[in-house]
């Protein structure tokens, strides 16, 4: 399948981030987020990306963003990729109105961090067509999809997805359906543990980032990251993960329940671990 057509449901940082390299691709996108204002700052996103992206040689940003159409409702699309708050509920209620305004064929994806895809096909009625299409932060930038298979999912909507991600320049990794997946399964107890480093008094933010940098080749420290990611979608994945998979070593570190409470959520916020 081309997708001619993409519906992004979600023009935040994600969302915006999808939408751009799915219209760089040459493809139509309905941009729509039901926040006021939400997709006028998700195009400004876009349109920052694009110029920075330009000046090394990237496509013209006017030509890409002249292929993003701001809509109010969901609308008809070949394809629905969600990338709206890390809630199951606000997700599935999504999931049914595209279930029933998208063409019969069309596929709906998310791209959820740990919300399990299972019952996100549930809420519809083509769960055959039901799949995860994790990207991940900067969305223009980094290579990967983590494509998530439903117990629903057919192997002709893995296919299909699969070599999208792949027409977007991306590098798609297949994992089956279960709490966080492979990335933030294996992620989020890496930043819940320099929480805790933090929590405890073994060292500063800028010592535990610079130890994990420099010792383990990372591009950015595991306290800066979660100020990428966002605090508060850090506990949610991680309250995921420790529900899904029962086990106590998926709990939040207390430290960052604290700073969700205070609003100190990261970048967006201006104040997480750092000030920024």
């Amino acid at each position: 399948m081309r997708f001619e057509h993409v519906l992004v449901v979600g023009a935040g940082q994600m969302g915006a981030g999808i939408g751009q390299v799915v219209a760089a691709s040459g493809r139509h996108v309905s941009l729509h987020d039901a926040a006021p204002g939400a997709v006028e700052r998700g195009l400004d996103t876009m349109r920052r990306s694009l110029t920075k992206l330009a000046e090394k040689g990237g496509a013209d940003p006017a030509e890409v963003l002249g292929r993003v159409t701001p809509v109010g409702e969901i609308v008809p699309a070949d394809l629905m990729i969600e990338a709206v708050v890390e809630d199951a509920g606000v997700k599935e209620a999504i999931f049914r109105r595209a279930d029933e305004t998208l063409p019969e064929g069309a596929i709906l994806a998310s791209n959820t961090s740990s919300i399990p895809i299972t019952s996100l096909a549930a809420a519809t009625q083509r769960p055959e067509r039901v799949i995860g299409m994790h990207f991940f932060n900067p969305v223009p930038v980094l290579k990967l999809v983590e494509v998530i298979r439903a117990v629903q999912t057919s192997d002709d909507t893995v296919a299909a997805i699969t070599e999208l991600a792949r027409d977007l320049g991306k590098v798609p990794a297949q994992a089956n359906d279960s709490p966080g997946f492979v990335s933030n399964r294996i992620l989020m107890p890496f930043i819940n543990e320099a929480a805790y480093a933090l929590m405890e008094g073994v060292a500063e933010p800028e010592a535990i980032d610079t130890i994990a940098k420099l010792g383990f080749a990372h591009p950015l420290g595991p306290l800066a990251l979660a100020d990428l990611i966002g605090l508060d979608t850090c506990v949610a994945i991680m309250d995921v993960l420790h529900e899904g998979l029962g086990n106590s070593k998926y709990a939040p570190c207390p430290l960052l329940r604290r700073y969700v409470a205070a609003g100190r959520l990261g970048r967006k916020s201006g104040q997480g671990f750092y000030r920024y």
